[in-house]
């Protein structure tokens, strides 16, 4: 091996770096990712326009009723409407609340509602709607019961077991059905009329019940006799009244109150001599409170 030296009067000089920012290479890989992105940037600003713009959703309800169409066409269409527990609505508000014709594409029928939509009509306290393929829709209908009338703003309206108001243009229809007074009357109607059952000889002369300090009740008889219910316990002083009835005729005296509201005693306002009695009649007017 032969070592050779440097010349004399030179020096080995280190070669400087060279000046300058050196150029950065993209690979294949950046690139791809970078357009991808973009891509995916563009897409998503497409998608948000089209989605406000409302052409999705138009595009949507057009697929929507061709498919309809289409299942119609083979024989799933609304043919027969079957209704059960109806009395007193009518067929032309049961369509209409369906919104259905014959024809009508059955899937295109959404029973929950179409069950909203009739539970809407005055009449209708509940409803379910099943679509029975292909081509009938059955309608369950649990219609209002008439309770009483109610005595509003010098008015009467009728009234459900609910206390709900019933809108009705023919209350002469409904018979001779109990009123009822007092603002919070109708919401306490119901037990009032299941507690007078219990007596159901006496039950039908109480021509109204008037509510008394949201408390209790005072029942007008068709006699003319006024009964003042206690607060507590009224059943007992209802079935009371009808064994006083029953063994001394209570009732068929000239009096013109009986007060019930002692437990322990029983108290009676007689009529003037003068004085005679004249009964009213059920679905009139009671009269002022007492």
């Amino acid at each position: 091996m032969r070592l050779m030296a440097a010349r004399a009067g030179r020096s080995a000089r280190p070669v400087p770096p060279a000046r300058g920012r050196r150029k950065q290479r993209w690979s294949r890989r950046t690139v791809l990712a970078a357009a991808a992105t973009a891509l995916a940037i563009v897409l998503a600003g497409g998608g948000w326009w089209l989605e406000r713009s409302g052409v999705i959703a138009a595009a949507a309800r057009s697929a929507e009723r061709a498919f309809f169409a289409w299942t119609a066409s083979w024989g799933m269409a609304v043919n027969d409407v079957q209704v059960e527990g109806r009395e007193r609505t009518s067929r032309a508000a049961i369509l209409s609340a369906l919104g259905v014709e014959r024809g009508t594409p059955i899937l295109a029928v959404d029973p929950e509602e179409a069950k909203r939509r009739l539970e809407s009509i005055a009449w209708v306290r509940s409803a379910s709607v099943e679509r029975r393929l292909p081509d009938a829709l059955y309608i369950r209908l649990v219609e209002r019961q008439p309770l009483a009338f109610w005595q509003r703003q010098g008015k009467l309206v009728l009234v459900d077991r609910g206390g709900v108001v019933v809108p009705s243009d023919h209350l002469e229809s409904f018979g001779a059905l109990l009123v009822l007074v007092g603002p919070d009357a109708p919401a306490a109607g119901a037990a009032l009329l299941d507690m007078l059952a219990g007596e159901p000889e006496l039950a039908p002369h109480v021509a109204a019940a008037v509510r008394i300090g949201g408390r209790r009740w005072n029942l007008r008889l068709d006699s003319g006799i006024d009964v003042a219910l206690p607060e507590e316990d009224p059943a007992s002083a209802w079935h009371r009244l009808a064994r006083l009835e029953r063994s001394d005729g209570i009732l068929e005296r000239d009096i013109e109150l009986v007060d019930l509201r002692l437990a322990d005693r029983l108290v009676v306002r007689t009529l003037p001599a003068e004085s005679s009695k004249t009964p009213p009649k059920k679905g009139h007017q009671p009269g002022k409170n007492t």
